[in-house]
């Protein structure tokens, strides 16, 4: 339970630094973000190291280097005012992501997405981009 309070506060509080000139968030209503549907598959990478993946309903697939197939776990999605978080556990260690509106660049191709990825793995704090199928980058397809 202070997992998951810990996870929604997160989001909730990513609205105060991801907002426009107005302070609203964009895809958000006072029932909570609504940019991702349910039904979208959501893709996140990112870099030093390099991961990623995609969230499908409540299956998440993660992926590195050394894991190219990918592990699947099963997540908890919450809807905050910033955006969504993902909650489940990865190799024994906690696993939270937040999706957060906001342009992102991956630093390595010359694409622009629309969201922002940040994974807390255990103690490890890593940043990324995402995108999903029906919300895509803006750039090459292959980089």
């Amino acid at each position: 339970m202070i997992r998951t309070l810990a996870i929604a506060s997160a989001v909730m509080l990513t609205a105060c630094h991801q907002g426009a000139e107005d302070g609203t968030v964009p895809g958000t209503s006072p029932q909570g973000f609504t940019g991702i549907a349910p039904d979208e598959i959501i893709t996140f990478t990112g870099t030093e190291p390099f991961w990623g993946g995609n969230i499908a309903g409540d299956k998440l697939t993660y992926s590195t280097p050394e894991d190219i197939g990918g592990t699947v776990i099963q997540v908890e999605r919450f809807t905050g005012q910033g955006g969504l978080g993902f909650a489940g556990t990865l190799d024994g260690k906690e696993f939270d992501m937040l999706i957060t509106p906001g342009e992102c660049s991956d630093g390595m191709s010359d694409r622009i997405y629309p969201y922002v990825a940040t994974l807390k793995l255990g103690d490890e704090l890593r940043e990324g981009c995402a995108h999903t199928d029906k919300q895509t980058f803006s750039g090459p397809e292959k980089p």
